[in-house]
């Protein structure tokens, strides 16, 4: 079985993320933006990670964009936030607003810890922060949203590695029984 890990980020950390799972799995990394659409026909699965901003799947459009290339196949989306991964409804709503139903249901979902470091954002992004803060009544979220962060580690991908080997023992028998009655 072929397979592969795409990523789309915003400032690294995503493609950390990715890079380690490529590693770790011996598959191929790709920026989203990097691979072509009939690419896509040759794997059987995918590990797709996807940063969010300001609420939203940065990979969301690129999977609209290529939903006809997915639709069937097995994906294990990983989703790298500032969002805690306990707070699984909030980050579990992202996914709704952003993934096309026809392959929701081929998802497996892992929530990611990100980084945030004021210094390195743009000038913009540092604006909207600074402002979402402003209008945050919590002093508690509030000074978590102007700290500077950095969740990003290895041992954080263990559990999508799991279920990528743990699918691999299940699905490859089963292509290979295939393929003997096929060929019978």
């Amino acid at each position: 079985m072929k397979g592969i890990v795409i990523y789309k980020g915003k400032y690294g950390a995503t493609k950390q993320y990715a890079k380690s799972l490529g590693g770790e799995l011996g598959l191929p990394v790709e920026d989203s933006k990097d691979i072509k659409e009939i690419e896509l026909s040759y794997y059987n699965f995918l590990l797709i990670g996807t940063s969010v901003y300001i609420g939203k799947l940065q990979i969301q459009k690129w999977l609209k964009d290529n939903i006809a290339y997915l639709h069937g196949k097995k994906i294990f989306l990983f989703q790298v936030a500032a969002t805690p991964p306990e707070e699984k409804e909030k980050r579990q709503a992202y996914n709704r607003a952003s993934i096309p139903e026809e392959i929701l249901k081929n998802c497996e979902f892992y929530f990611l810890p990100g980084r945030m470091i004021m210094q390195k954002l743009s000038w913009k992004d540092r604006f909207m922060l600074k402002m979402g803060a402003r209008l945050t009544k919590d002093p508690k979220a509030k000074k978590g949203m102007l700290t500077d962060f950095d969740e990003v580690t290895k041992d954080k991908i263990f559990g999508i590695c799991a279920a990528v080997k743990k699918y691999l023992l299940v699905a490859t028998p089963s292509v290979l029984n295939a393929r003997t009655v096929a060929m019978g």
